[in-house]
């Protein structure tokens, strides 16, 4: 697959052009990308009005994806989510009532964010005795029962969650289409599930739009992302999709994070199922080893993460994450919990240090908070109807 950014950008470079436009490095290597940095150069496109290079790109990113429309972000989810709500903000039916947006409680503070921006109300669905702040497995009946009771124009949920708890996005997205509303997911942590067989992502479960911050879970720079419109939403709105993520972007996004996008692309294209498959295998290889070990581990999440309940052991998650530091292993998150992301580009190495840091804790007294907690969210995964397993796929 071509990579139609970083070969203008390459070929830009190579001419050792005197560049008498921003950015102020001059592309002298300061940290030793600069030479790689551009801004709207002639022939370099414009993110929200292209028609160049940077369309060639997103092209590509559409091919893979096969949704309606993929388009590119560089300021990360948080810009996607913003555009999302604009988006189905405009196509609301009611337009005489305060606009109000039905969504599960464990949603990113970005999604707050964005709707104090565009003065949404929010009504919060919850999970009955949910204990943790990530999770949040809500059921397509609460959905219908809460749609009933709303005017609201949309509902939004978060999946996978922090935790890589998923709810039961086909049900969810079935109860949105019969009350005539879209599903809009903050998929962030999901953007590699569409090259799982079969495709776990949200919108080919249904969902109108999602935001996948391609930087979480792909070798992407960060604050790289994509906005996906399903091929329904992308006859709607798809021509203003730009011009609404324009309002909410910086006028000069970044071409090292556009050309991290463009080669991603190649990436995705060469063999990447196989890689991914095989990160799986070791992530479920170390669950398995690691309950053999007496550790609570989530079983039915994420493929790509690692949830270690530390309560069973007598350990904080926090405990947990400074044995990993001390053996060269940086989890994501750490509190109750410890969460490890694992992603293709993970070695055996990295999944072998966590086994040997691990295996050498002794057993503690149980300490009872932390082990009701992971009782009560692995209960929770395995009741909601929404894990990854009950989605329709058994990747282990």
């Amino acid at each position: 697959m071509d990579t139609p950014i970083c070969d203008f950008i390459k070929e830009y470079e190579a001419k050792g052009t005197s560049r008498l436009h921003m950015p102020g490095h001059k592309g002298v290597p300061f940290l030793g990308c600069e030479n790689r940095d551009i801004t709207e150069i002639c022939g370099a496109d414009e993110l929200y009005e292209a028609e160049g290079i940077i369309a060639a790109s997103e092209k590509n990113a559409n091919a893979l994806f096969g949704f309606g429309r993929t388009i590119y972000g560089t300021e990360g989810s948080s810009q996607c989510i913003r555009t999302m709500l604009f988006l189905a903000l405009q196509e609301r039916k009611n337009r005489t009532e305060r606009p109000v947006i039905l969504a599960a409680r464990n949603a990113h503070k970005a999604f707050l964010y964005s709707c104090a921006l565009l003065d949404v109300d929010v009504e919060w669905l919850f999970p009955e005795g949910a204990k943790s702040l990530c999770a949040c497995p809500i059921t397509a009946e609460q959905v219908a029962e809460g749609l009933k009771k709303s005017s609201a124009f949309a509902v939004y949920i978060t999946a996978p969650d922090y935790l890589g708890g998923s709810p039961d996005i086909k049900g969810i997205a079935a109860a949105c289409r019969a009350a005539g509303v879209p599903l809009l997911v903050d998929n962030a942590h999901g953007a590699y599930l569409k090259f799982l067989h079969p495709s776990k992502h949200p919108l080919d479960l249904g969902a109108a739009m999602s935001c996948d911050s391609a930087h979480k879970t792909l070798p992407v720079l960060t604050g790289g992302a994509y906005l996906h419109l399903s091929a329904e939403w992308a006859e709607r709105v798809g021509r203003q999709a730009k011009k609404a993520m324009e309002l909410f972007g910086s006028t000069s996004p970044s071409y090292l994070i556009l050309q991290s996008l463009d080669l991603c692309n190649r990436y995705l294209a060469e063999g990447y199922r196989e890689k991914l498959q095989w990160t799986i295998g070791q992530i479920g290889h170390l669950r398995g080893q690691l309950k053999k070990q007496g550790w609570t581990v989530m079983m039915d999440s994420d493929p790509l993460k690692l949830t270690i309940f530390t309560g069973e052991k007598g350990y904080r998650g926090r405990e947990v994450a400074e044995v990993l530091r001390a053996h060269e292993v940086e989890c994501e998150f750490a509190d109750l919990d410890a969460v490890v992301d694992g992603n293709p580009e993970n070695t055996e190495r990295d999944f072998q240090r966590i086994e040997k840091a691990l295996e050498r804790l002794p057993q503690k007294e149980k300490n009872r908070t932390l082990t009701d907690a992971a009782n009560s969210a692995e209960a929770k995964n395995a009741d909601s109807g929404g894990n990854f397993r009950q989605m329709g796929g058994d990747f282990l």
